[in-house]
């Protein structure tokens, strides 16, 4: 009975630490020699805008492929400091350097050539002097645009379609981005206008604030818009869309997001133009993967166009996110698709305001 109960014994340890191997195996250590590092702009990686949805791609590689990553924040908003982040990083090991935003243009084109050896990812702009006198892209840099005009088309569009007659466009700096986001928004409604037949009904007021940060002043501009009988504002320019929706909502009014889905902040935003900031990383990243982390050849120093063909912007149609009664999501669907096959083509000129039909109040 002993030489039975001590064999059982036995066995039931060898159960357990055949567990323990199980349950406590060391982690997979992180591919050797990579190092992802994301440097902000203006805001932090919760900002439900450009940064956050940049570090989401990020996370979603890395993760997948047990790649080290981490987030550096500027100390203040600034060119020098910028540099100085990403010089941290790359101390600090990195090999992979994302710059989300045309605020790191003229940051880029110097840092590019200090550091051959390391590899950026700028989204939203293309390397250049601070005077824009000259472009330039190293091998070791890859640039992401996208075709914010077809978002905004794509928000103007719906806006007027769901019944708005009375609508803003709030914009930050007036950057080629910001720019065509706004455009492609006025495009947009007035596509919409002429369908309906009610071109003379819609008016449109425009304005750049001439920044990326809530303030008062853009809380009482827009509260004076809304009074004045503004329906529904397209806020376009990081967080300044706080201050949109602090006075849409003391109006009872309706607010467009605008980069990322921002529906989570408040039931006033109606939809929002996204750009596919997350899918843009993830496919760029994992080119580079596959490339043994090198850029490949058609990555290398040049600039990728992404828009609706790429499946790179357009509006978010999950149900909790999609707040049209009147424009349905088959519809929008179908006009995508126009975009898609290129039936319906939608300008990217910044040089001057689109010619429409309908009213468009342009403020200064």
């Amino acid at each position: 009975m002993k030489k039975i109960i001590a064999l059982l014994c036995v066995v039931a340890m060898i159960f357990v630490v055949a567990a323990c191997n199980t349950q406590d195996k060391p982690p997979v250590e992180p591919i050797e020699g990579v190092y992802i590092a994301l440097v902000t702009d203006v805001g932090n990686i919760d900002d439900e805008s450009f940064n956050q949805g940049t570090w989401e791609g990020v996370v979603e590689f890395a993760t997948k492929n047990n790649v080290r990553h981490d987030y550096f924040q500027p100390t203040e908003d600034s060119p020098a400091a910028r540099v100085q982040t990403i010089n941290e990083a790359i101390a600090a090991g990195a090999t992979i350097v994302v710059t989300p935003g045309f605020l790191f243009e003229d940051v880029i084109y110097d840092v590019q050539l200090a550091h051959p050896t390391v590899k950026f990812l700028l989204l939203d702009g293309e390397p250049h002097t601070p005077d824009y006198a000259t472009y330039f892209t190293a091998d070791n840099t890859h640039n992401i645009l996208y075709m914010e005009e077809q978002a905004g088309y794509l928000a103007g569009y719906a806006a007027v379609k769901e019944g708005f007659t009375k609508l803003g466009f709030l914009g930050g700096m007036a950057v080629p981005a910001v720019v065509r986001y706004g455009y492609g928004f006025v495009q947009g409604a007035d596509a919409a206008a002429a369908e309906l037949g009610n071109t003379a009904d819609i008016e449109l007021k425009y304005w750049y604030c001439g920044g990326f940060g809530p303030t008062p002043e853009i809380q009482t501009k827009m509260a004076g818009w809304y009074t004045e009988g503004t329906e529904v504002v397209f806020a376009c320019g990081g967080a300044i869309y706080v201050s949109c929706l602090s006075a849409a909502q003391a109006a009872g009014a309706k607010v467009i997001g605008v980069d990322v889905d921002q529906a989570s902040q408040g039931p006033e935003i109606i939809t929002s133009a996204m750009k596919g900031l997350s899918a843009s990383v993830v496919l760029s990243l994992t080119d580079l993967m596959n490339n043994g982390w090198e850029w490949p050849a058609d990555y290398a120093g040049k600039t990728a166009v992404l828009g609706a063909a790429e499946n790179a912007v357009g509006l978010p149609t999950v149900a909790s996110s999609w707040r049209l009664n009147n424009f349905t999501v088959a519809e929008y669907e179908a006009l995508f698709a126009k975009l898609v096959s290129g039936e319906i083509v939608v300008s990217n000129k910044i040089d001057a305001p689109p010619t429409v039909a309908i009213f468009v109040d342009y403020q200064g």
